[in-house]
């Protein structure tokens, strides 16, 4: 179950980004970055980045079995100093979340072929209406 959390906080991170101060000049792409500049950093390129996440648009659970992906390019929380405190209790209320809704609920889509739209928050296009019938 920690596999599938991981994955679906890949592709829908609580985080959309944040802004981080530039510690040296650079170029990037042409441009010209200097030291002490506010830059935006997303989420959202980190985590589709098909150098770190084979295939990143697919729901693959699996890319988290063994070792996981590379230092800083899982960064639903962000990372490093900034990292947000409360983490580790947001991981577990997911988990205990997944758990209740799997093992307490037979639940399914009542729009069956149902897709979803990210712009720039995941959202359904027919709001994903479920209907849960408790065991």
């Amino acid at each position: 179950m920690e596999c599938i959390a991981c994955e679906v906080l890949r592709l829908a991170p609580p985080v959309q980004g944040a802004f981080r101060d530039v510690l040296t000049d650079f170029m990037y792409e042409g441009f010209y970055i200097p030291k002490g500049w506010k830059i935006y950093w997303s989420t959202h390129s980190t985590h589709k980045n098909s150098e770190y996440f084979l295939e990143p648009y697919k729901f693959d659970p699996s890319r988290f079995d063994g070792r996981g992906p590379v230092p800083y390019t899982f960064v639903p929380f962000e990372g490093g100093p900034k990292m947000c405190p409360g983490k580790e209790y947001a991981r577990l209320e997911i988990l205990v979340f997944m758990h209740n809704l799997v093992k307490r609920f037979k639940w399914g889509k009542l729009i069956p072929d149902e897709n979803i739209v990210v712009n720039p928050m995941p959202v359904s296009k027919k709001s994903l209406p479920i209907q849960l019938f408790p065991y």
